[in-house]
């Protein structure tokens, strides 16, 4: 198992470039609106931070936070300030369900039925409806996590009966090194599955949300209909890129 690099704190990542990083996103998401849509939400990426550093958020208004281990994530959320709202943004492993499940706000990587069924009997457990993301793998990489667009459907078709989540849009994640021209395809073409999928009306689903777009990436997302964007390494960067 690889060993969780160093957090950075507060030390390395002061209030100002905090700050600073901060507004230039919320700049740029306001600049690249998706037709007459609100700029798309950042979700602050905090996996490589302390709570010392996530809790300099609050005072900007960035409640949303992203993590994405279970041994990294849930030893910080009591040292949080009240208010944040906890984005489960990477893969999950079945076995990890039971350490998460009265934290998270959203699961934005639902993929599988397996995983689905620990979710549904976790939360019905502890009396919770989890609202979730479903992971689409758009550029078909072998070693994303995801469902391939065309069984998008089907799957939300078999949670009717999964009272204890509630499907609330699509989330994925871009190739590291494709070209402008390449993203701006897949994002649209999340884009065509989300607004395909919200058309179907599947019962007990919505398409409210699509987290899509990153640090390198989510003037794009935006432009191209993300509601969402998660965002971590351009937060923390002294230079804000």
């Amino acid at each position: 198992m690889n060993t969780p690099a160093p957090l950075l704190t507060g030390e390395q990542v002061s209030a100002e470039c905090l700050q600073s990083n901060v507004q230039r996103i919320l700049d740029d998401l306001a600049k690249n609106r998706y037709k007459n849509s609100q700029p798309a939400r950042l979700i602050a990426v905090t996996k490589t931070v302390t709570p010392e550093v996530i809790n300099l958020l609050k005072p900007l208004q960035i409640l949303d936070i992203g993590e994405n281990r279970a041994q990294v994530a849930m030893p910080k959320m009591p040292l949080l300030e009240p208010d944040f709202r906890l984005h489960w943004i990477g893969r999950l492993q079945t076995n990890k369900v039971k350490y998460i499940i009265d934290s998270v706000y959203m699961l934005h990587t639902l993929d599988r039925l397996a995983l689905a069924q620990e979710v549904q009997r976790r939360a019905a457990e502890c009396g919770r409806v989890i609202p979730a993301l479903v992971q689409v793998n758009i550029s078909g990489e072998e070693q994303k996590g995801g469902m391939p667009p065309e069984e998008v459907l089907p799957f939300l078709r078999q949670m009717k009966g999964f009272s204890n989540i509630h499907i609330q849009g699509l989330m994925s994640i871009m190739p590291a090194r494709a070209s402008e021209e390449e993203l701006t395809g897949l994002f649209r073409g999340m884009r065509r599955l989300f607004d395909q999928l919200a058309q179907e009306a599947v019962e007990g689903v919505e398409m409210r949300e699509l987290s899509m777009g990153m640090s390198g990436d989510y003037a794009i997302a935006a432009r191209e209909g993300a509601t969402m964007v998660r965002i971590g390494t351009a937060l923390y960067q002294p230079s804000g890129r």
